[in-house]
């Protein structure tokens, strides 16, 4: 997908989306859910406004940022390699963010016969493989992927260390979307608990290759 295909494609689901949201105003409560707890109970609430509009505006600037970051990249040559999995990635994370959106507008709508997390869980683990795949394919930058000062500082480390950070993405992801058939604290766990361990664990590793590396 080429990044203006990519732009407009999200650009028409942004503009679905605040259509979809100025449409339902009427019915909309004044108070709307925004966020909820590990056991799928809703603890915060916003007005109807930004109930309606701030998840669309949040991924028009995450789409801006995405297409100005990789052009001010100094490495801009390595993202234009991978830039057709970077450019699906951004499809699929506004997607995503979207989809969180319309989730909350059916619930202040009045259709509460779901679980949160059993909703999102399986989209986001999607979203994780999409990372992993992408990150297999990535080539040394300073704005995407496993960003460490030893993955910077070599396209060895970077590569072997995106090499094991793929397969621990998308292994995580389809923890998270067994997890979406729990929901509630064990989905949260299957969730965030790989995602903060391979993280760990990757900084980690990258660390012990340079060092191996600048010991040779």
């Amino acid at each position: 997908m080429t990044t203006k295909a990519t732009s407009i494609l999200v650009l028409i689901l942004i503009g679905l989306s605040m259509l979809a949201g100025a449409t339902l105003w009427n019915q909309l409560p004044e108070q709307m859910a925004s966020h909820w707890n590990a056991n799928d109970e809703v603890n915060g609430f916003i007005p109807k406004f930004w109930g309606v509009f701030l998840m669309p505006l949040i991924t028009l600037a995450m789409l801006g940022l995405f297409l100005v970051l990789p052009g001010i990249d100094p490495l801009k040559e390595n993202v234009a390699q991978f830039r057709e999995s970077f450019n699906f990635f951004i499809a699929l994370i506004s997607a995503f963010m979207l989809y969180i959106h319309g989730l909350t507008l059916a619930w202040s709508l009045g259709y509460q016969n779901f679980k949160m997390s059993a909703a999102m869980l399986p989209f986001l683990g999607s979203l994780f493989i999409a990372i992993g795949l992408m990150l297999r394919k990535s080539k040394r930058n300073f704005f995407i992927g496993i960003r460490t000062p030893w993955t910077l500082s070599s396209d060895s480390v970077w590569d072997k260390t995106h090499q094991l950070g793929s397969v621990l993405f998308m292994a995580s992801g389809a923890l998270a979307i067994i997890g979406g058939f729990f929901g509630g604290t064990i989905a949260f766990l299957m969730m965030f608990v790989p995602l903060i361990g391979s993280s760990l664990l990757l900084a980690i590793y990258s660390y012990v290759l340079y060092r191996i590396e600048t010991k040779a």
